[in-house]
């Protein structure tokens, strides 16, 4: 498929622009959910968002431009709501439960998130590439942090990003997408433990320990 830049940053709107644009992208994350890129179609996109078709393009240019543009706003509403629920967190055991519990809310907010996001390695791969190392840049930075107040074992700081970010994956696929998400407390509780058993380990906080 062609590919674009990534997303240039939205020109200043009035209150009533952002609205209409968020109207937009809102009724984009449903149409694309729903029927996939290919057939998405921009009078669809706008007659869910209850806007003139001539409209759309006063926000973006043409169908791929609303898809990575909704791609790209999705991954920063997730990783702004995966920060405002481990801020209060105080060690990073704390973090990891309140991130997974967030990440799960947020998916069973957003039931199509799953099928635009992998709909995007075949529409455009550099907006997809981003989505996931947007999130695991930040999710990289918390865990060196740990590491260095040695709160978990010595890792490669991006491997366990990526291993968790694919542990919160499936488990949001298995019990937030396939079902009535209401056992997720469980589901917290069975990770922990498994992660706390695995950034715990003996042997890499020896290690973490002598590098000090």
């Amino acid at each position: 498929m062609n590919q674009v830049s990534p997303s240039a940053p939205a020109k200043k709107l009035t209150q009533r622009g952002a609205k209409t644009r968020a109207q937009l992208l809102e009724a984009a994350e449903l149409v694309f959910g729903e029927v996939g890129y290919e057939h998405a179609s921009i009078s669809e996109i706008t007659k869910r968002a209850g806007v003139a078709l001539g409209t759309f393009y006063i926000y973006f240019p043409h169908k791929l431009a609303v898809f990575t543009q909704l791609v790209d706003e999705l991954g920063s509403r997730l990783r702004a709501a995966l920060a405002a629920k481990v801020k209060s967190a105080t060690n990073r055991l704390e973090m990891e439960r309140a991130g997974f519990k967030a990440f799960f809310e947020f998916a069973s907010k957003h039931h199509n998130l799953y099928r635009i996001v992998r709909q995007a390695e075949f529409v455009d791969v550099e907006v997809y590439h981003r989505y996931y190392k947007s999130l695991a840049a930040a999710y990289t930075k918390g865990l060196s942090r740990a590491m260095e107040r040695s709160e978990i074992g010595d890792f490669d700081p991006e491997v366990m990003a990526y291993a968790l970010m694919g542990i919160a994956d499936m488990l949001g696929m298995r019990f937030v997408i396939w079902e009535s998400p209401e056992h997720l407390d469980r589901v917290v509780d069975e990770v922990m433990e498994f992660v706390e058993n695995g950034l715990l380990s003996s042997r890499r906080l020896k290690k973490a320990g002598a590098k000090k």
